[in-house]
This record gives C-alpha cells, sequence and structure tokens, in this order.
C-alpha cells in the first residue's frame, strides 16, 4: 500500500488519468495538479474528443487549476504528468510559473527539453517517476492502433 502525499502516489493518480484518455482512444497522458497534498486539478489528452489541438493533458489542467485557485498562477503547485510535456505545455507552464514540474516519461522526440524550451527559472524539475509504467502504456496504445488501422 502506498503512502499518500508522495511523489509515487501523486504520479499514479496521474496514470489514471491517462488510463481514461487510452480508453477514449486519445494519446495515453494524463495529469494532476497539487498544492498542499490535496489534488486541485486532473486531465487527460482530448485533443481528438474535442478536435482540438491544444487540448492537451497539461492544458486542461493548468485551466482547472487557475479556476480552482481565483487566479492564473501555480505558485504553491506541483503537477504530475505521465509524459514530458511539448513545447506548447511547457510554454504555458512557464507563464503559469508552476512551482514545481513532476514527470514519469521522456518524450526523444517532442518533448520541452530536446526542443530547447524553458520553463520558469523558479520551477522545480524532476523526471523519472514511474517512468516505465507510463511508457508501457504508451507503447500499448501504439501498438493497439497499429494493429487496427
Amino acid at each position: 500500500m502506498l503512502e499518500p502525499y508522495n511523489d509515487e502516489y501523486f504520479m499514479r493518480k496521474a496514470l489514471e488519468e491517462a488510463e481514461k484518455a487510452f480508453e477514449r482512444g486519445e494519446i495515453p497522458v494524463g495529469v494532476v495538479v497539487v498544492i498542499n497534498n490535496q489534488i486541485i486539478a486532473r486531465g487527460h489528452n482530448l485533443t481528438e474528443t474535442l478536435n482540438d489541438v491544444t487540448a492537451h493533458a497539461e492544458m486542461q489542467a493548468i485551466t482547472a487549476a487557475a479556476s480552482f485557485l481565483g487566479g492564473k498562477y501555480l505558485k504553491g503547485c506541483s503537477m504530475y504528468v505521465s509524459l514530458e510535456p511539448c513545447q506548447m505545455c511547457a510554454g504555458a507552464l512557464y507563464w503559469s510559473q508552476i512551482s514545481k514540474l513532476i514527470f514519469a516519461a521522456e518524450d526523444q522526440q517532442r518533448g520541452y527539453r530536446k526542443n530547447g524550451v524553458k520553463l520558469h527559472p523558479k520551477t522545480e524539475v524532476k523526471s523519472g517517476i514511474l517512468a516505465q509504467e507510463a511508457s508501457n502504456l504508451l507503447k500499448r496504445f501504439f501498438i493497439q492502433k497499429r494493429n487496427l488501422n
């Protein structure tokens, strides 16, 4: 049994969101935003569902967290996401001034670091938490997608 309120606990919650995306036929990326050990926002990819290229999990969660907090800045918040954010999402995270980003799997092709995008200087970054589980979910999704086409 996991102890609540640690990085692995919250990343498992993000992976639950990624599973919801998988079930909808979306690329399985999920996210939770946490402040004071409380989840204040959840999200998963909805680009196919909403026919919107900006409907990434992170964008959904940033909007929900800002709404919850009543302001555009996410200072004091931590975002747990199952895949390294792309440059669009990293840009939004920069402007939100989020305090901490924790992601599971690296995105070797489209990740923000590969594209030279920087987060806010005060944003702490941590990676690799449950990376194998997140990678396996993505691999399973793309294998299934290839087999259906």
